[in-house]
């Protein structure tokens, strides 16, 4: 969907004829009261389930979610995927043409926040006629959105559900995507961030960025469940020495962890943008809505009208269990409706794309709570 209207963004920049990529699924009800909103994180899109035609590798990232009869059944509600303005996966963002110099954004594409991202999303709602939302839901940075909706149009969502998120990132997760951001700006190909127009891509810098980004969305537990202190089988000229002898190696991979990693880093490097990469992790570091109100959290949300469901995960490192309780504390602080689940789950900051019975029957009790509330046909 193309936009005309001039988008104005926090950084004082303002985003002119752009275009969101959205998909949508079920059907929208007579009285448009069955919208839920679901925002992506850092490397997702607008694809959140579901399987293009002939495509087996495109299955939605939420697609154990999203569907009929699952959690968030797509028989009651009409789900709305999209993808925010800066991203690599067909909205407006540094890949795109500036029609001011007729070349790629680049790094001149303008830095973009949450806020920002919710202003386009409540255009796109509006152009599609929804003037309340049944729900607005996401996982890590997806949840940041959906509180930002909370506290940005309190009176356009009913429901708000955010998963393992946190009211802000702590020093130490601005601090892991800096040096992410570091490995890219410093790839010879990078080229100050025009490197589309150099013909080159900073595909290396791309790879150690989602290296370590990786690192962080993994339990220690998961790690040594999955891989251990396992080496990989002796090869080349060492090959007569017993699979699990050491190779005595600075350079080439010895450990099993890492040739996961690197097999992550070359998958990401060839599909994501690092211009948006850039941009996106700083939408994460710039996430504080308690700091227009003196650091106080419970004062962001005063205006805040929703009901609330918040799950976060024990093993949650970067995201940890200890970040929701501050969101739930300051929501009923303020006498507001607030469900909180915290799961022990295994899995790290990725628990919110897994599979588990408890985290999935929350969603669902949560959601069957939502039709009720929505009454008549199907509900």
């Amino acid at each position: 969907m193309a936009f005309a209207a001039p988008l104005p963004l926090r950084c004082g920049a303002v985003l002119r004829d752009y275009t969101l990529v959205y998909e949508t699924y079920g059907t929208l009800n007579a009285d448009r009261s069955n919208a839920v909103l679901v925002c992506h994180a850092l490397n997702a899109s607008h694809h959140v389930a579901g399987i293009y035609e002939g495509d087996a590798k495109s299955v939605g990232w939420w697609d154990n979610l999203i569907g009929p009869g699952q959690p968030l059944d797509t028989d009651r509600f009409f789900v709305i995927g999209v993808n925010n303005p800066g991203s690599c996966f067909g909205s407006t963002g540094p890949t795109h043409i500036n029609p001011a110099t007729q070349q790629p954004w680049g790094a001149d594409f303008p830095v973009v926040t949450v806020e920002d991202w919710v202003d386009a999303q409540a255009r796109l709602c509006d152009a599609l006629g929804i003037a309340q939302l049944a729900a607005v839901i996401g996982g890590s940075l997806g949840g940041m959105q959906a509180l930002c909706w909370a506290t940005r149009y309190p009176q356009r969502l009913r429901h708000c559900i955010a998963i393992a998120t946190a009211p802000n990132l702590s020093a130490q997760n601005i601090a892991f995507n800096e040096v992410a951001r570091r490995a890219i700006v410093t790839d010879p190909d990078f080229h100050d961030g025009h490197y589309l127009a150099c013909g080159t891509v900073p595909k290396r810098g791309l790879r150690v960025a989602r290296m370590i980004g990786h690192i962080t969305y993994l339990s220690d537990d998961t790690m040594d469940a999955k891989f251990g202190r396992n080496l990989r089988a002796a090869i080349g000229a060492a090959a007569s020495l017993p699979s699990d002898a050491p190779r005595y190696t600075t350079l080439d991979i010895e450990f099993e962890i890492e040739s996961y990693l690197r097999h992550q880093g070359d998958k990401f490097s060839e599909y994501f943008d690092a211009n948006s990469y850039l941009l996106i992790t700083r939408v994460l570091d710039y996430f504080d809505p308690a700091r227009e109100h003196g650091g106080d959290l419970s004062a962001a949300f005063a205006a805040a009208s929703a009901k609330f469901q918040l799950i976060s995960f024990t093993t949650d490192w970067r995201f940890s269990p200890a970040r929701s309780r501050e969101i739930v504390k300051a929501l009923l602080d303020n006498r507001l409706d607030v469900s909180y689940a915290e799961i022990a789950a295994p899995h790290g900051h990725d628990a919110f794309l897994l599979d588990d019975a408890r985290y999935h029957g929350v969603l669902r009790a949560r959601f069957e709570r939502i039709a009720r509330e929505m009454g008549g046909p199907g509900a």
